[in-house]
């Protein structure tokens, strides 16, 4: 999977923020002419901050859609859906700040479960963990942010699929990395 340029970065912000403002001022977000690269289906995220705080996050974690789809998706979801935050105002755009993050293909731990502190790297790999009915997600940006190690990054996953922490260690419970391509809003 090829990487994007900083210059398709850049666009992949703009084009988040203007989804999020042309939905909030009740137009339809159309697409503009966009390079190749939009056109293959990859799985991003959406983060919101305000005054560097999260105000929202929402993603699409497996290559289902075009990039340029997904990115609008995301973004308007993390603007108006994320269930822990109200939907952001039209008066709050000029405060926030987006980060989008474009992931590789998600791939399961290829160790035993024993084994998954060693496997994961933090900084470089998101989390996607799966099982006994649940399932949670962080990007690989959120263990480096909080000083985790790859046990507490791997704890705080099962914590955000609502599973308790160390469930990683179980057989049925499956753990996937990938990693991502962080283009953030302030650094463009």
């Amino acid at each position: 999977m090829e990487m994007l340029t900083p210059e398709e970065g850049r666009t992949a912000v703009r084009l988040a923020r203007s989804a999020i403002g042309k939905t909030l001022s009740g137009e339809r977000a159309a697409l503009p002419a966009l390079p190749a690269v939009f056109r293959e289906k990859r799985g991003v995220f959406v983060t919101i901050k305000r005054q560097g705080r999260l105000r929202g996050c929402i993603g699409l974690p497996y290559p289902t859609r075009p990039l340029a789809d997904a990115i609008v998706e995301a973004a308007v979801s993390a603007a108006l859906e994320d269930p822990r935050f109200p939907p952001v105002s039209p008066q709050e755009l000029p405060d926030i700040d987006l980060e989008v993050t474009v992931l590789t293909e998600p791939r399961s731990l290829d160790c035993p479960p024993e084994g998954r502190p060693g496997c994961v790297e933090v900084g470089k790999h998101g989390l996607i963990v799966s099982g006994l009915g649940a399932g949670g997600l962080l990007l690989p940006q959120v263990p480096a942010e909080y000083g985790w190690t790859s046990r507490e990054f791997l704890d705080q996953t099962c914590v955000k699929a609502g599973l308790s922490p160390g469930c990683w260690k179980r057989d049925d419970v499956a753990v996937l990395t990938f990693e991502g391509q962080i283009f953030d809003e302030k650094a463009v």
